[in-house]
């Protein structure tokens, strides 16, 4: 059985936590940030657990992490 690739875009935006969850940073942090409140700034910079609908495409593209 050959082995699997790893999408290497999903590998470099992805880290798993201890529990296995999918870690993901927040989208939106990037440009026009003058008219983005502070608080919703504030709030794209911590950390999301990616959403469970997600999870199961997102082992099938990374196999190994």
């Amino acid at each position: 059985m050959p082995k699997m690739k790893t999408c290497r875009a999903a590998a470099k935006r992805f880290k798993k936590t201890g529990t296995g969850k999918l870690k993901r940073n927040k989208a939106y942090k990037s440009h026009i940030l003058t008219k983005k409140s502070a608080k919703r700034k504030r709030n794209l910079r911590k950390p999301a657990i990616t959403d469970e609908s997600n999870v199961k495409n997102m082992k099938k593209i990374l196999p190994y992490l």
